[in-house]
């Protein structure tokens, strides 16, 4: 487990949505400093917030702003981007832009934090995925969402020699820009990050966050059928 109290923390994306949720959270509960990145950072009111530069899809982005935060003990990979790109009709442009962003973006984190992680005793690193990493039918997405998954899970494997605390988290839609087009019902974004702050504290190494995921994450063991994405409902 980790503790959010006296650590410091980097989120990615974290000046907007789920991002930014965690960041005031993450204050609230203690965290002496956090690193906020964007791609198009604004300065904070809040002396306790750095607001940093990161586009997760540079390597040197990732690596520019790693010799800068070496003082990190969590890292919340939250950073990523929704195409509405169909695996067989869609553009390969977007196809390779999701999977830049929602894969090999933490992935690139995660290589770089590592050994600041380890440095600083362990610590936790945060990687958020969705109910659409098991759920069908939401194309390019989806896909990433579940490669980034299965990367989670090796990850927790390589990090358990240096004591890493390695989190995947689950979730429906949130109430955020990003899904805002989507009629369906959202949680909001400060419940998610509350309930994933638990959970880190808690020792977790998976976080369910709302019920339909719990619901997804149960007919894994069941028919493929079972998995189909069902319609948006208002």
């Amino acid at each position: 487990m980790t503790a959010v109290e006296g650590s410091i923390a980097l989120v990615t994306g974290g000046q907007r949505g789920i991002g930014k949720a965690f960041v005031e959270r993450l204050l609230a509960r203690g965290a002496t400093k956090v690193y906020a990145t964007a791609r198009d950072p604004r300065p904070s009111d809040d002396p306790r917030v750095e607001a940093v530069f990161l586009d997760v899809t540079h390597g040197y982005s990732v690596t520019d702003l790693a010799e800068k935060a070496r003082d990190v003990d969590i890292v919340i990979n939250n950073a990523g981007v929704l195409h509405p790109a169909p695996l067989l009709t869609g553009d390969l442009a977007q196809v390779f832009a999701t999977f830049d962003t929602n894969v090999y973006g933490p992935l690139r984190v995660a290589q770089a934090f590592a050994p600041i992680l380890a440095d600083n005793g362990g610590g936790a690193l945060v990687n958020i995925h969705s109910l659409l990493s098991w759920a069908a039918g939401s194309g390019a997405y989806g896909a990433s969402k579940a490669a980034l998954w299965s990367l989670t899970n090796s990850l927790r494997i390589e990090l358990a020699a240096q004591h890493t605390q390695v989190v995947g988290v689950h979730l429906g839609f949130a109430d955020t820009e990003m899904v805002a087009a989507i009629p369906t019902q959202k949680i909001a974004p400060t419940d998610v990050a509350r309930i994933v702050l638990d959970g880190v504290e808690r020792g977790e190494s998976e976080v369910l966050v709302d019920e339909v995921t719990r619901t997804f994450k149960a007919a894994l063991a069941g028919p493929v059928e079972g998995l189909a994405l069902p319609a948006p409902r208002r």
